[in-house]
This record gives structure tokens, sequence and C-alpha cells, in this order.
């Protein structure tokens, strides 16, 4: 079988490629990695609280030179986005949390194994698509419409242009709630660092989870929360927020139109689980060349 293909557009309520290398995990894969605890709390009025500080905290997006705020401010607005995020990260359904779970298991099996993938390199630690590939293919595994997904924007006045790869999970068994898609994102902790950033957001970039798995509406605010963090600590800096920074150019990264990509079981089983390296299989056209070269070498001495 091969590959299936879908597109499929997903518009939120109201987004560069990274280095391979940037894949560490603890070597206990605690709960603490992916940062979700089972908690219900009401989506919509945490939504209402986040899109009222925003609008309240920058009104005007580009307006670039604004005056920062009083101590007491500024200590008021980190409180609250470190207040907001983590009741965001705590709120989980059962869904998410059988995924989750799923995921887990996956990458401390994988971390216990030391697997090597195709191609040649240590899946945790090494190579992103194939840990993708190997993690989308546990959850199909265990009945999930699991996919790699593929966003790619445009350019635009606001951003640059741009692709992201993640996984997702589309669950159609509740019938009152309709098609729920969960986001998977290996990596989502460095997603969102910065080199030169203040202690106040760095310390809200380390309440992230390194693995990220929820719900499109729970990832949009956790955008949100640290997309104002990011530009908060830039104005208190006096520095100029990069484009990539942007609202707008992380939710293109998960929440905008994206290509989803189903491969087969037979590419899944390919070269992952197995600890070692595949040994190459010989083609038909090389076996007699092979069996001839140590007869070949021999001839080649006697003439000389």
């Amino acid at each position: 079988m091969g590959r299936a293909n879908t597109k499929i557009p997903i518009n939120p309520p109201n987004l560069i490629k990274k280095d391979s290398s940037e894949f560490g995990f603890d070597s206990s894969l605690s709960d603490m990695v992916f940062g979700f605890l089972d908690h219900e709390y009401a989506e919509r009025m945490q939504e209402s609280r986040i899109n009222s500080q925003e609008s309240s905290a920058f009104p005007d997006e580009d307006e670039e030179n604004e005056n920062n705020g009083s101590a007491e401010e500024d200590k008021s607005f980190w409180s609250n986005q470190e207040q907001l995020l983590q009741a965001t990260l705590c709120r989980t359904s059962s869904l998410e949390s059988k995924i989750r779970n799923v995921t887990k298991e996956a990458l401390k099996e994988i971390q216990m194994s030391g697997t090597i993938c195709a191609c040649g390199r240590p899946l945790v630690g090494g190579c992103r698509n194939c840990l993708m590939k190997e993690v989308s293919g546990r959850l199909q595994n265990s009945e999930f419409n699991s996919a790699i997904c593929r966003s790619k924007w445009r350019s635009s006045p606001d951003i640059p242009s741009g692709e992201h790869t993640f996984i997702d999970v589309m669950d159609n068994s509740s019938t009152k709630k309709g098609e729920v898609r969960v986001i998977i994102e290996l990596n989502f902790r460095a997603e969102f660092e910065m080199a030169r950033a203040s202690e106040d957001y760095n310390r809200l970039v380390q309440r992230l989870p390194e693995v990220f798995v929820g719900k499109i509406e729970r990832l949009s605010n956790v955008i949100k929360i640290l997309c104002l963090g990011a530009k908060k600590c830039m104005k208190e800096k006096k520095m100029h927020m990069g484009p990539w920074r942007k609202h707008r150019y992380m939710q293109a990264k998960w929440l905008k139109t994206c290509e989803r990509i189903t491969p087969s079981k037979q590419q899944l089983s390919m070269g992952y689980g197995t600890g070692r390296l595949q040994k190459p299989k010989a083609s038909m056209l090389t076996v007699d060349l092979v069996d001839m070269l140590p007869n070949m070498h021999c001839a080649a001495v006697a003439v000389l």
C-alpha cells in the first residue's frame, strides 16, 4: 500500500525547521515531560480571559515604541501569564490522556531500546522524521487515526514563508462533539525558546512540556500566552521582535491548512524498532558480479 495524502483546513477560534539534535528526552520520561494533569476546567472561560488580556496588553501589534509599564504592572503581567498557562496545561480530556499515554510509552520504549532508524542514526536525539513516523505508527497500532502533518505557508507583509512537520490524531468517536483533532509536537518547548530572553519569559517557557499532546483549542491558547510573553519580553528589553516569533507565524505551524501523510503499515515496519540497522538486500543484478570478484582478482594476478 502507498501513502495516503490529504489536506485539511484548520480554523482555530481566535508558525523553520528545527535541527534534529534538539530532541532530548529525560531518561525517566516522566509525566513532567508532558506537563499535563487530569483535571477539567471551563475552556471557554479560559480562552475569554486570554483574549481579554491580549487586547488590553497589546492593542496594536505593530506599535513597537510603546512605553513599558511600571514594575508592579510588569510583575502582575508575568504572574497572570504563568497562571493562565498552568490552568491551560492542566486541563485534559479522556481522549487526550489516552493519546498522551500511548505517545509516552512509545518514546520510553524507543529510548530504552536505543532503536536505530533506517537513516543509521538513533531515533531519540537523532532523526526527527523517523521518530515521528515511529510514534505515529505506534498510535496507528493502538487504533488511532494518526498521521504526519506538513504545514507550509507563503510569505506575507507580516511574516516570512516557512514549513513545519508534526503528528496529529483525528477522532470521530464522539457523536456530540463531531471530529476532534489532537496535535502532537515532540519538541514543543524548543519552539518557543529565545537566546536573549528575560528571566520572566524563560520561566514561562520552562513551564511548557517537552512533548505537547492536546486539542487544537488548547494549543491555540498556549500559543497566545507565549506570543504575548515574547512580545512583552522584547519590549522590556527594547529589542525588535522577529517576524518568526509573531502570533500569526506560530499559528501557521500547527493551526492552518496542512497536508496529512499516512504511511502504510509496510512503510512503518521497515527499519524501525529492531535496535539495529537492517542488512541491505543484494540486488539480483549484483549477485553474479560479487561471486566472480575473487576469481577475477586471481585471474588478474596470473596475468601480471
